[in-house]
């Protein structure tokens, strides 16, 4: 077998198992956003620039990428580029294994490969393998002849954490690299700004989790869910699946709970009473107002201050989010200016 058939075998979408869509893209307006933009780009024949913090899941839009292109039934190959070594002959030869292609293969010439080749993390290349990747990078696409007239012609799409083009404004990476790579661009938004998707999030992990490992462990309770709705899970869905993975692991909701706080979490504290006394009553229902107050706000910020929008995210009438809203002291006149035009215009489109 030629080593371009052995990447085919090797990296074809189809053997990967991703998430379903309603789990990936969630109920909050800016995922629903990048869907429609994903849905859009896919087919171009475009290289696009996938943004967002670690841990958002930007592997998997590029995936997701690759499968709804014309190239979907071609390779897709991943490639961490802080692995890639500046010769850049590893990258060049298929033999010597970099994109996982077999040793010692068989030189033989085969027809041109075409797919998907992902960068992820391209704010990673040093200076001189960035020179170097401009003239592979041709239009966006990933072009070389590597053994005998073999040739890769892939599409490219790239990850980055950082903002590139505050790096190239520092001189740590190069602007015609840039212009080549971020023709579109794909923002994957970090998980507190789309929080109303953890129950859904957690539902998920709790069941591949429990047919990984053979467990039958229950979601959650309310109240755990609560606390993991308070908490900013700086490490995104990547932190949500490693914190679920340990729950089902040993199945233990306040351990689950106590270690938010201690990664920077806020927890709901009981203040007790100038007596000495605490109200369990009244502290629950504070308590559950306070994270409720801080579930309606994430859900406005994330919509642009719009209510109608944000309740339909939180799966709430408008005047059931408006009751909410003035309960817990958010009259209009608290919210945040840009609020005010955001509803007017919500309300025309309405009229």
């Amino acid at each position: 077998m030629s080593s371009l058939q052995t990447i085919a075998s090797e990296f074809r979408y189809s053997a990967i198992q991703l998430p379903p869509e309603t789990i990936v893209f969630g109920r909050t307006e800016p995922m629903r956003a990048l869907r429609d933009r994903l849905e859009k780009v896919a087919a171009l024949n475009l290289p696009v620039l996938v943004e967002g913090e670690s841990g958002t899941g930007k592997d998997i839009i590029a995936r997701m990428l690759h499968q709804r292109s014309p190239w979907a039934s071609g390779i897709f190959v991943k490639v961490r580029c802080s692995c890639i070594p500046d010769s850049l002959d590893d990258l060049l030869d298929p033999s010597n294994g970099i994109l996982a292609f077999k040793r010692n293969a068989a030189p033989e010439p085969v027809p041109t490969c075409h797919g998907t080749l992902f960068l992820d993390e391209i704010s990673e290349t040093s200076a001189a393998l960035q020179t170097k990747m401009l003239p592979l990078l041709q239009d966006g696409q990933f072009c070389c002849i590597s053994m005998k007239g073999s040739k890769l012609n892939l599409r490219v799409i790239c990850a980055t954490n950082s903002g590139l083009e505050d790096a190239a404004e520092r001189g740590s990476f190069r602007r015609d690299l840039l212009y080549r790579i971020n023709v579109l661009t794909l923002r994957v938004p970090p998980l507190r700004e789309r929080f109303v998707d953890i129950p859904d999030l957690m539902d998920y992990f709790v069941g591949v989790f429990n047919s990984t490992y053979q467990r039958q462990v229950e979601v959650p309770s309310k109240r755990t869910m609560q606390s993991l709705l308070s908490y900013s899970w700086p490490g995104n869905i990547r932190e949500l699946e490693n914190s679920t993975k340990r729950y089902v692991l040993f199945g233990c909701e306040e351990a689950l709970c106590n270690e938010l706080p201690s990664r920077g979490g806020k927890q709901v504290a009981p203040e007790p009473s100038a007596a000495g006394a605490i109200p369990l009553k009244q502290l629950t229902k504070n308590a559950v107002r306070e994270v409720e107050r801080q579930a309606i706000l994430r859900v406005l910020q994330a919509n642009h201050w719009n209510r109608r929008r944000a309740a339909i995210a939180l799966n709430i009438s408008y005047r059931a989010l408006l009751y909410k809203l003035k309960d817990a002291g958010m009259t209009a006149g608290a919210l945040p200016e840009q609020s005010c035009a955001a509803n007017r215009t919500a309300n025309r489109a309405v009229a």
